[in-house]
């Protein structure tokens, strides 16, 4: 199939861009990289009157050190994210999940801001922005700039807070300090294929026991969550195999999966418990 007809923009400023979406609304879509919005116009399952190329916008491709955060520019590519070296030393835990993304020629053209837009419940940046506690930064030609964090930007399937004249600019990534530990997984039937369960796991170690830990699960959801029941089934326990054990456990009873062809929903549960254990244990393994 072919997309419907649309006019296509090329703003050449951050304002213009913001312009076209205000005057246009519900009627207007960002392309950024495309690899997940030009399928969707291929089917016509999303078909919009006005599409605002964001590549020619200065400004937006840039990661920067601020304090103890990572700023990520919307139309960073997802390469080149997770090779950055800042990426790599600050937050590993983005890094890591980088791989699992689609495949290597999508990642040289989708974007951070665009799958963090794009909200798919599947989706690994997503995940790895509630896990790290972050935020992205919207603007609009109305009302300016604002801040919304990552649990607050995560509606459901497909589905963000924000408004359709606001534009996601940047994300932000808070760098935790080097008493924790971060681990991402993920179980896919094919690499490059979409996941059947998926986690990120955190925790920080004092004494040998651990004092602070998030766990965080997606794919079995329908958006990114903590599971804060797994995480603090972790919590005040020594780093060994029976607190991954339990707080793998806690997660399989916490989430509430579908069945489909592809997996049962029993089979769902299990794996996320099999996954928090196995992050659980690589966390344990590094904070030691």
């Amino acid at each position: 199939m072919k997309p419907g007809p649309f006019i296509y923009t090329a703003p050449d400023s951050l304002e213009e861009a913001l312009e076209l979406l205000d005057e246009h609304g519900g009627e207007a879509k960002p392309l950024a990289g495309g690899q997940s919005l030009m399928p969707l116009l291929n089917m016509r399952f999303a078909q919009p009157a006005v599409l605002v190329d964001l590549n020619p916008v200065p400004g937006l491709d840039g990661i920067v050190q601020r304090d103890a955060q990572l700023e990520i520019g919307a139309t960073v590519r997802q390469a080149s994210f997770g090779a950055s070296p800042l990426v790599r030393e600050h937050i590993p835990a983005a890094a890591t999940a980088v791989p699992h993304i689609g495949h290597f020629v999508t990642r040289n053209r989708g974007t951070v801001g665009g799958s963090l837009a794009h909200a798919d419940a599947r989706g690994e940046l997503p995940l790895a922005l509630v896990a790290l506690e972050g935020s992205v930064r919207v603007a609009s030609h109305r009302n300016g700039e604002r801040m919304v964090s990552a649990d607050e930007l995560f509606v459901t399937h497909f589905t963000t807070s924000l408004s359709d004249e606001e534009l996601l600019v940047s994300s932000i990534w808070p760098i935790a300090d080097n008493d924790w530990h971060f681990a991402f997984e993920e179980f896919a039937q094919r690499h490059g294929d979409y996941a059947l369960g998926m986690v990120c796991v955190g925790i920080r170690v004092s004494n040998g026991h651990v004092s602070d830990a998030r766990v965080a699960v997606s794919a079995v959801t329908d958006r990114p969550v903590c599971l804060d029941d797994a995480g603090a089934a972790l919590i005040g326990h020594a780093a060994v195999p029976d607190a991954a054990r339990e707080a793998g456990a806690m997660a399989a009873t916490a989430v509430d999966p579908h069945s489909d062809l592809h997996a049962t929903a029993r089979y769902r549960r299990h794996l996320t418990g099999a996954l928090v254990e196995r992050a659980c244990l690589v966390v344990f393994e590094a904070a030691s």
